[in-house]
């Protein structure tokens, strides 16, 4: 049996996905071939690496290969391919983009699947079908394959030229290295996260969640109902959300969760019951855009099982240096699906490098609303063609910031349940709506502009980041830190709601460790990438002490060397000028001599040599600075999370400035809904201020009336009376105020609405309904 070494090469202009070719290409394909003895002792088959883009293979045939006029033997192929296929055996499951020189170059499949997607030129060299992108555009390429579904790997060189000629190998090829691997949910570094992404006016180039979702099932044969764990995760931003709970046939339960987290990446065991398998293709399903579908990824099942994700648990919080980070009791202390979900997500996120994230001391549980009450009550999307606008959460966002923007988004889909908590909500947006504090004011300026902190200290926390993201992120916390501290007087005495004085005086106190490494960087350097430079004091860092005194050495004999070639040629204005790595001595006439004696031309290898080795200790240096910040990391992401509850009461405040909301009343005690002059706040928004929504009243009591029946014809309202009193219920536990003119509610335990198609079409006969249950 023979293997393809070749990919289809269609001829001039290619036709990509032709079912024919020309006589001509065909013999010239079937000229190459190689024995099956590559692919002895297991690992990829280059027959699907090296495959045609339609799926047929060359030479693949007894007859074709009887007639082929010659094979290739293992030695045919370049040491690069040959490293490519090692590469390829080791990572079957990736596109891997392979840095050679001034460019990342994709191989074999790999290239045709990349040329397709990038709508890039394919080519055949030597033994295997090419493409390439520029490394300074790799970002763009990367995200963009990864937006289509597939899963690329960045191999970068891991030798330097100057020190490899100095080696053993000198002869041999650079040694390559996987760096980094990509999926929808794991786009963290600098590879793919330029400085531009993390401004606020890029906010296109990262969706607003991108959340890795893993889900376990345990059936219950005696009661006959499945147990459901979740874990979601966010590596970009380092949030980590979890659940368990009972659901039916229909998954409704799992439905709601998945839609409210919003997941791009979904992790689930090869054994999936059938009812959640349909689920998931419904829901994966229904964009018609690639770049939008979820992607499922299948493991092993028995990643699944809880012995074998105990144990990974166990091992993985035992093992933890993180200061800060969530204790092995507490994780121990969660329901077994949930560590279920745990063991196989920290097995996964290890191949990417990103199993610190669920370190996070802070896990996020709760209720929400179930799938088809974010559907009819269009809490975070319109039923009419699927956007933003009409929707509760375009009426409610104002924020400021992204990590405000994503936290608001949490506050809409989990309303509160503790009335101490809402209070503290109430008071801290009527404080800011009254009070004429200067402090406010300069606190709400300070949250504008800002680039996305939360997803930068991630981004350092995983060592993935670059010079030029650190000082923005360490230079925004830094003058945040100050600010807000020489705003502390003000805050002490203008201010008396316990959350607002909570969150802005502990705020300096938390960012505090920041001002020493921003301290400790040379501004310059870090903006433009610099790592030779980076530090402008380098009492912390020997390795780069010592190394600087090298070179300095080296410097000093080329100096000392110029005054003895000087005085031997007799020309005292002779001097050093730099060609191509070398130093040249050029007489003081216009006419150029060049001069290359033994001892400067080693002098000068030694100092090459010196310079590269310079670059890698200054890589490691930052490594560890970056490991060192990691160290601050809870604390900083927890002023973060500070600031990201200013942005959003602020957010709130702006609501009630709208006209005519007012401060419910919220009782733990009574189950009631008394709205009086209710409006519906999408709708009354979208009408404007020429067209106001005729407002209505509402009063159930459970002691009096508890159950309405709303009757009327096509078009009157009816559902848009309804939505409105589940919408004034969410935003009234959300700590917002309300479109009405006074309410008085209970704390709900949950919102229910049904609705048939006829709510959509128009029908006479259709039935909407809202059910609210109290704890």
């Amino acid at each position: 049996m023979y293997c393809c070494l070749f990919s289809v090469v269609t001829e001039t202009p290619p036709i990509r996905g032709a079912e024919g070719l020309s006589a001509a290409t065909v013999e010239r394909l079937q000229s190459f071939s190689c024995p099956a003895e590559l692919n002895r002792g297991g690992g990829m088959n280059l027959n699907q690496f090296a495959k045609t883009g339609g799926g047929r293979v060359l030479g693949s045939s007894p007859a074709q290969d009887a007639s082929v006029p010659f094979r290739r033997s293992k030695s045919a192929f370049t040491p690069l391919e040959q490293q490519v296929i090692q590469l390829k055996q080791q990572h079957e499951d990736a596109l891997l983009a392979i840095e050679c020189g001034y460019k990342y170059r994709f191989f074999g499949e790999d290239a045709e699947i990349a040329a397709k997607e990038l709508n890039i030129f394919c080519h055949l060299d030597h033994n295997f079908m090419t493409c390439s992108v520029p490394t300074h555009r790799l970002f763009v390429h990367v995200r963009r394959l990864v937006s289509q579904g597939h899963k690329v790997g960045v191999v970068k060189q891991m030798e330097t030229s100057a020190i490899k000629a100095s080696g053993a190998n000198k002869n041999a090829l650079f040694t390559r290295q996987l760096s980094a691997l990509y999926t929808k949910s794991t786009l963290v570094g600098e590879d793919v996260n330029p400085l531009c992404g993390l401004g606020e006016d890029d906010q296109g180039s990262n969706p607003p969640d991108s959340f890795l979702l893993c889900i376990s099932e345990s059936w219950d044969q005696k009661a006959r109902q499945v147990t459901i764990g979740l874990v979601a995760v966010q590596p970009s931003t380092g949030d980590v959300l979890l659940d368990s709970f009972t659901d039916n046939h229909s998954r409704s339960e799992l439905e709601g969760r998945i839609l409210k987290i919003n997941p791009v990446e979904i992790l689930v065991p090869s054994d999936l019951s059938e009812h959640t398998q349909r689920l998931l293709h419904s829901i994966a399903s229904t964009s018609t855009q690639a770049d939008d579908r979820i992607q499922i990824q299948k493991k092993e099942s028995a990643e699944f099982e809880f012995p074998s994700a105990m144990n990974t648990v166990t091992e993985f919080y035992c093992n933890s240096p993180d200061t800060g980070s969530r204790s092995l009791s507490s994780v121990a202390s969660l329901e077994s699906q949930v560590i279920c979900c745990l063991g196989p997500l920290i097995q996964y996120l290890r191949e990417f490098n990103l199993e610190r994230v669920l370190l996070n001391d802070r896990y996020q549980q709760g209720r929400t609303h179930n799938a088809t009450t974010l559907r009819n009550l269009e809490i975070f999307s319109n039923q009419t063609d699927g956007g933003l606008r009409g929707s509760l959460l375009w009426v409610l966002d104002h924020t400021r910031t992204a990590f405000g923007r994503r936290l608001l988004r949490r506050w809409v889909s989990q309303p509160l349940t503790d009335l101490r908590s809402i209070s503290d909500r109430q008071d801290a947006v009527c404080e800011i709506l009254q009070s004429d504090s200067a402090a406010l004011a300069a606190i709400r300026s300070l949250l504008v502009h800002l680039p996305d902190l939360e997803r930068g200290i991630c981004s350092i926390y995983h060592t993935k980041c670059s010079t030029q993201e650190f000082y923005l992120i360490c230079s925004s916390l830094s003058r945040l830190g100050l600010e807000l501290k020489a705003l502390i007087p003000a805050i002490q005495s203008q201010l008396s709601s316990s959350l607002l004085r909570t969150l802005l005086l502990d705020t300096p106190d938390l960012l505090s460790p920041v001002h020493h490494f921003l301290k400790v960087l040379n501004e310059k350097a870090a903006k433009a990438g610099d790592k030779k430079e980076l530090f402008s004091d380098l009492s912390d860092f020997p390795a780069l002490r010592e190394r600087r005194a090298e070179i300095q050495s080296v410097l000093d004999e080329i100096r000392d060397h110029r005054k003895v070639v000087r005085t031997v040629l007799r020309t005292p204005a002779l001097d050093y000028i730099t060609v191509s790595g070398l130093e040249v001595m050029e007489p003081s006439t216009k006419a150029v001599g060049r001069y290359h004696s033994p001892y400067l031309v080693e002098r000068c290898r030694s100092l090459q040599q010196l310079r590269e080795q310079l670059l890698l200790d200054c890589q490691r240096a930052w490594n560890d600075f970056l490991h060192q910040f990691g160290e601050h990391y809870h604390t900083m992401k927890r002023a973060i999370s500070h600031l990201a509850t200013m942005d959003c009461l602020f957010s709130l405040a702006e609501v009630a400035k709208q006209g005519d909301y007012c401060r419910p009343e919220m009782s733990e005690s009574r189950c009631q809904i008394v709205i009086k002059d209710g409006r519906n706040p999408a709708i009354d928004l979208l009408l404007g201020e020429h067209n106001q929504y005729v407002p209505n009243h509402t009063d159930l009591q459970g002691e009096g009336r508890r159950t309405m029946i709303v009757t009327g014809p096509n078009m009157g309202g009816k559902s848009s009376y309804i939505r409105q009193v589940a919408l004034v219920c969410v935003m009234a536990q959300m700590g917002c105020h309300v479109p009405a003119t006074q309410a008085s509610l209970g704390i709900l335990d949950g919102i229910y609405t049904r609705a048939d198609g006829g709510l959509l079409n128009g029908s006479s006969q259709s039935v909407v309904g809202v059910r609210a249950e109290w704890p």
